[in-house]
């Protein structure tokens, strides 16, 4: 395989892995000790993200070919990309909490649903609940109204009773 055929086959794999992502986060990760990386990554693998080093030339021919534009200013320097396919916001989540305890990882951007974000928008979509989180808030959302409406139903039951044990009561005196 020629040099040619092999940057064509990996600029359609990178293609494919922004097409089945749902976020993707940019940092640089330049000085990060070999442990450092691997703990990173091991974070990253756990959560379903896909983080890869690559380089900047196909990812642009990549992202053009999506029709992803304004990732230019991105594309400087040692760049990682974390491709989120489970969750637009695990990626986020991951890399943010990272960057707290180790300021060699610099989140420069990313993009969601083929727009281009800014650090602050990684830093907004990594403050956001998880899927999970979601969910239960939804399913919750749902219960209390179903929880009240039983409750209102079971009032005039409940007021048929007393009287009744009221009546009993009479009787019994």
């Amino acid at each position: 395989m020629g040099s040619l055929e092999k940057k064509q086959q990996l600029v359609a794999e990178i293609k494919e892995k922004f097409n089945k992502a749902q976020s993707v986060v940019i940092v640089e990760n330049r000085g990060l000790s070999v442990a450092e990386v691997t703990e990173l990554r091991s974070k990253l693998r756990a959560a379903g993200v896909d983080f890869k080093v690559l380089k900047n030339t196909l990812v642009k021919r990549a992202a053009d070919d999506v029709g992803i534009s304004g990732l230019e200013p991105l594309l400087q320097g040692p760049t990682a990309w974390a491709f989120s396919n489970n969750d637009p916001v695990s990626a986020a989540k991951i890399l943010n909490t990272f960057t707290k305890t180790n300021d060699k990882l610099v989140i420069k951007g990313g993009v969601l649903e083929n727009k281009v974000i800014d650090p602050a928008g990684v830093k907004a979509l990594a403050d956001l609940p998880s899927r999970e989180v979601l969910l239960a808030q939804v399913l919750g959302a749902m219960q209390s109204p179903l929880v009240g409406m039983a409750n209102v139903l079971q009032g005039p039951i409940r007021k048929a009773v007393y009287a009744l044990e009221a009546i009993r009561k009479s009787k019994e005196a």
